[in-house]
């Protein structure tokens, strides 16, 4: 069986941004200016402008530049929202500010715990949010053998907390769009699991629906369903048409189908949605343009024939200075 160790440090940033998200996530559905929920249309929460606006520009636009500038603003305000922590959290982890990481891991475990009395169903989510995250911080910073054991115990209290949510609440759109990806990133990793139960999860209950819509295409990629990956994202990509990852995502998918059938039409396609995905750089964590732009190189050899030093490269991305990608990348 895979240690718990290993399923961390195997985690896409995405989905540590979505378990720091903590159910992180996302619904387009229209948000009133006094709930600022983005899970929620029945019994929203107030979570604040600032949150709001981060939430929107990470999520929605793929903007984490300003995403950033508004959750530093509602951190300034003295926000008591756990959601604001766990999100600087997942920055922090992109960045690999590992002290960084482990103070907001901190802060969304104590902020979570504020809300035990008033939201215990949002207040057990981010305490197991902010334990998740601590066992990253873990696995990063001792390292796989030394971390293990507290990861693992870090894991087994995050599941006891999302079970005593979803007593809560089974059906609220937060716990199940966080406990989705949870059960999804289990399913793909430990044997014996079953990710299409994660998918009926998030089709079923989980919100926003772009952010469903977005794991369940992550599924039907890693499960090599390439047809339902495709129909997925594309999907997710009506609510949201301008969000770079997802054009990433659609890229991969297109790149892996245009190998698998040697056609050079879908590989055309990844390469133009490699494009998209890269067309505001400097909006991005420079690791995950670094990644983008790698697989773009690799998906243009395939296509021409040629030798391109992707690995090089890649790392002049990775080289720059700043949390932020570059405003100019290197010709291909």
């Amino acid at each position: 069986m895979i240690s718990l160790s290993n399923l961390i440090k195997s985690i896409h940033p995405k989905t540590i941004t979505l378990f720091g998200i903590t159910p992180i996530a996302i619904a387009l559905l229209s948000l009133t200016a006094t709930a600022a929920d983005p899970f929620r249309t029945n019994n929203p929460r107030v979570m604040g402008e600032q949150t709001e606006a981060a939430f929107r520009a990470m999520f929605e636009r793929g903007h984490y530049v300003e995403a950033q500038k508004y959750l530093k603003q509602a951190e300034q305000l003295g926000t008591n929202e756990p959601m604001v922590f766990a999100l600087q959290a997942s920055l922090a982890y992109q960045a690999q500010d590992w002290d960084a990481m482990k103070r907001y891991a901190d802060q969304t475990l104590q902020t979570a715990q504020s809300l035990m009395v008033s939201d215990p169903l949002r207040g057990n989510l981010y305490m197991a949010v902010g334990h998740f995250l601590e066992g990253a911080y873990i696995v990063q910073t001792k390292g796989t053998i030394k971390g293990a054991p507290q990861a693992l115990n870090k894991l087994q209290t995050v599941l006891r907390l999302m079970n005593a949510a979803e007593q809560i609440d089974p059906q609220d759109p937060e716990l199940n769009l966080l406990k989705g990806y949870m059960d999804l990133f289990l399913g793909l990793n430990l044997p014996f699991s079953d990710p299409m139960a994660a998918v009926e999860r998030l089709e079923r209950y989980a919100g926003p629906r772009y952010l469903a819509l977005w794991g369940i295409a992550i599924a039907y990629r890693d499960l090599d369903q390439l047809d339902r990956a495709l129909t997925m994202v594309n999907q997710a990509l009506e609510e949201v048409p301008f969000h770079p990852e997802l054009f990433y995502l659609k890229a991969q998918i297109l790149a892996s189908m245009g190998r698998q059938k040697n056609n050079p039409q879908l590989l055309d396609a990844a390469y133009q949605s490699f494009n998209v995905a890269l067309s505001q750089p400097d909006q991005l964590p420079k690791l995950t343009v670094a990644q983008i732009f790698y697989e773009q190189c690799k998906t243009l050899n395939n296509i021409d024939s040629l030798d391109r030093p992707c690995h090089p490269l890649r790392n002049t991305i990775r080289d720059t200075n700043g949390l932020w990608g570059p405003t100019q990348l290197p010709p291909l």
